[in-house]
């Protein structure tokens, strides 16, 4: 039998097969020895083949291939910074929803996320949530990151997940997709995809007084099919983003203001730290690129993995 999985709690999977049916999935001890070295051999949107096996009264099933993926999306995993985690597989498009407070959402959290979707060719729609909150030197901000992302080539989208603004230009894009939402606990993505599809009526809670920042209301990744002929995978809260397997001279790549560019340095292995003559220094000095999305590039090549979100916007 061959299904997409929707949910993974770790050792189980939910696997919904061609015919629209739900099976309890488990997978064969070799996947946990196959080379993969995240955390999770199968993800969310992994397609899957299984066979069914009867298990005392109950009927499961048991999981002996993974089909090749088209893309997915990774990061180091929070408490072991060796392994790997992969967040989601088989996407057309990712929502990051972006906060300017409670919780802040820092450009360099930001340009992790858009490098390793770059990376695995991945398309990313930001959402700055929450725009009825902002005060005016506040909106100052945000429109700053808004124009910033826009002159990259991001598009930006302002919302207001409680309120329904903008809702109906997030659901357009997701029509006939599969989209993951993803962002810092808090920032609203259940309420998002509550307003997107209400019938789902996804647990949502406040922010944090003590601590300004979201609690986890999602455990784990699970895909939903929604009305208007749209597939969401909404996920666990992510508080940091590390990169996994790129080359220092590949990162600046990911970059797409730095790859325009890359071919008037004087150097073709330049990585615009410095080097003479390197186009993107002098486009910093002009102005034309940002020096945050520079000071992120930065931190990535030279492997500094903690403490970034503590990086000022600019």
């Amino acid at each position: 039998m061959r299904g997409t999985v929707y949910k993974s709690t770790g050792s189980w999977y939910s696997v919904k097969t061609e015919e629209g049916v739900f099976y309890n999935c488990r997978i064969k001890g070799k996947f946990r020895i196959k080379g993969i070295k995240s955390t999770n051999p199968i993800a969310v949107g992994d397609l899957v083949e299984f066979h069914l096996e009867e298990i005392g009264d109950e009927i499961v099933g048991v999981i002996s291939h993974i089909e090749d993926r088209k893309n997915y999306i990774i990061r180091k995993s929070v408490n072991l910074s060796k392994q790997t985690h992969i967040i989601a597989a088989n996407l057309d498009q990712v929502f990051l929803l972006i906060t300017l407070n409670n919780p802040t959402t820092f450009t360099s959290f930001i340009d992790r996320f858009l490098v390793t979707s770059e990376a695995y060719d991945i398309p990313v729609i930001l959402l700055f949530n929450k725009m009825d909150i902002y005060d005016a030197d506040e909106m100052v901000e945000v429109n700053y990151l808004i124009n910033l992302y826009r002159d990259v080539g991001y598009e930006c989208i302002e919302i207001e997940a409680k309120g329904g603004f903008n809702i109906d230009k997030v659901k357009e894009h997701m029509i006939g997709k599969t989209s993951m939402f993803s962002g810092h606990s808090g920032v609203g993505k259940s309420t998002l995809i509550n307003a997107l599809e209400p019938g789902l009526e996804l647990k949502t809670t406040e922010i944090s007084e003590q601590h300004l920042q979201g609690q986890h209301t999602t455990t784990f990744a699970e895909m939903y099919d929604l009305s208007f002929d749209a597939r969401i995978i909404d996920t666990p809260g992510i508080k940091g983003f590390g990169i996994v397997d790129m080359e220092k001279d590949e990162i600046g790549d990911y970059f797409p203001e730095f790859f325009k560019l890359k071919s008037e340095c004087k150097f073709n292995n330049c990585l615009h730290l410095d080097e003479p003559k390197c186009a993107i220094k002098r486009a910093l000095e002009e102005n034309t690129i940002s020096w945050s999305r520079y000071r992120s590039y930065v931190q990535m090549l030279t492997g500094e993995e903690e403490n970034y979100r503590m990086d000022n916007y600019k």
